[in-house]
């Protein structure tokens, strides 16, 4: 019965995807991150529903006379494009034209082609809106769902397995909620409509509960670092940090043995056996870059050259535990692809960085821009969870990263457009209508100004 709900659900939107590009983007976040095929058991399991309705997305687009723009003209765009064709020339250099080296190839392009087709529809704040929401809520079902069981079972249950997909490893998992969960903060601290937020705010804890299940010592750093950003942007910053020090105080006193014993062997990292292969696995991916510096051994084929350049193959212990990935993102594209395209990856986070903090910075000497505040550190926090995540985890190529950066894009470029744009942020003298305060973009302000999906008239903050 679940197949048959699914499949006539997805088969009764993909018209409208095809009239409607943009509508036809939100069904595709909704198959990537909610992972709708992947909550069934039968036949619609198995059937691309992504594939088709990026096919049928991209034809409407082609034929539609409303959308214009396939993307933004922007560094970075040229960046994840030029990041193809290394990564192609990565795989010719090493391994030549090899057939087994086609599917991971056009699943990474796949990746880019979505990510610079996203900033050419997110092209207003509503759409902005929606196409986070889609994927704010995706990742909340799932938190409320395993934190919910997490609670009914005392935290007795490992999540070994995500639900699928880029979300398949329980590490990944871990990682993408802890992107979600500043989403989860900044638009449910936005929304004015109660109905949306309070249950978006309650996923949170259930979130945080369902990251320390996974048993994801990285992802809870991960995690960690991407509240400390959203505390630190607040007005309210001593009141955030002893609330977190409460709940964190109190969520060790309640959680059980298993997930309290993980966690601590955080600092034992010289005697615990998954640590010590994880720095053997990055002295091996350092052999690999100095011998390897320009093109790397080929995408996708570290662990195929593991033990060609493995200074330690005779230490059993560690050949036993079986760590043959570079468990660090950064380091797993440097051996790979090469110096060139680890330095064009590593742009990718640093110029998103950089376009917030300079949107940030236009931002707090304006009054009506709490919206473009509250955005700037959901979206700052969960790529500062990303970039320490990374550290940890062997996903360079993770989907919800290239599509972070083209969201990131077309979220500046429109809060530019709005910033200068007089119908929105009218010139207003000090004393002319009251004192007027900079509003801070953080969920621990209580004087921050709701900002839903309800519009206002011109002149009032919007």
């Amino acid at each position: 019965m679940r197949d048959i709900i699914v499949s006539l659900l997805l088969l009764a939107v993909m018209p409208t995807c095809f009239r409607k590009p943009f509508v036809g983007m939100l069904v595709f976040s909704l198959l990537a991150y909610m992972r709708l095929q992947d909550l069934t058991w039968g036949f619609a399991r198995g059937i691309r529903w992504s594939f088709y309705v990026a096919i049928i997305t991209f034809s409407g687009f082609f034929v539609s006379t409303r959308e214009r723009r396939f993307m933004i003209q922007d560094i970075r765009s040229t960046i994840m494009m030029v990041l193809v064709v290394l990564v192609g020339l990565s795989i010719l250099k090493n391994r030549g034209p090899d057939p087994a080296d086609l599917p991971g190839f056009v699943e990474f392009t796949k990746i880019v082609v979505i990510a610079l087709f996203t900033t050419g529809l997110v092209s207003t704040r509503e759409r902005l809106r929606m196409i986070l929401w889609v994927i704010a809520l995706s990742f909340a079902f799932f938190g409320f769902k395993s934190g919910l069981v997490g609670i009914l079972t005392g935290g007795q249950t490992q999540i070994i397995q995500g639900p699928g997909g880029m979300l398949n490893d329980n590490n990944d998992f871990a990682l993408a909620l802890g992107m979600g969960i500043p989403m989860m903060v900044m638009l449910g601290t936005s929304e004015r409509r109660e109905a949306l937020r309070r249950p978006l705010l309650v996923c949170v804890p259930l979130t945080m509960i369902t990251i320390l299940m996974t048993h994801s010592r990285g992802g809870f750093l991960a995690m960690g670092l991407g509240i400390f950003v959203m505390i630190l942007r607040s007005r309210n910053r001593i009141a955030g940090f002893v609330m977190i020090g409460i709940m964190g105080l109190g969520g060790l006193l309640a959680a059980p043995s298993n997930i309290t014993e993980r966690l601590s062997s955080i600092g034992e990292y010289e005697e615990d056996s998954s640590a010590q292969a994880r720095f053997a696995a990055w002295r091996v991916a350092g052999v690999m870059i100095q011998s390897n510096p320009l093109f790397g051994v080929g995408f996708g084929h570290f662990q195929d050259n593991y033990n060609i350049y493995d200074p330690a193959r005779k230490d059993a212990e560690l050949q036993l535990h079986g760590s043959h990935v570079a468990h660090n993102s950064y380091l797993q594209i440097w051996a790979e692809c090469g110096t060139p395209t680890f330095l064009l990856y590593i742009s990718l986070i640093l110029l998103s960085f950089l376009d917030l903090w300079s949107v940030r910075a236009l931002a707090v000497r304006r009054y009506h821009s709490s919206w473009i505040l509250n955005y700037t550190t959901m979206f700052e926090a969960s790529l500062a969870t990303f970039t320490l995540g990374s550290v940890f985890l062997n996903r360079a190529h993770f989907d919800l990263f290239y599509h972070w950066v083209a969201l990131i894009l077309a979220f500046t470029t429109i809060a530019r457009q709005h910033m200068s744009d007089p119908a929105f942020y009218p010139k207003v003298k000090v004393g002319e209508r009251g004192v007027l305060h900079a509003v801070s973009g953080s969920g621990f302000n209580r004087r921050l100004r709701r900002d839903g999906f309800t519009r206002r008239r011109a002149g009032v903050q919007t």
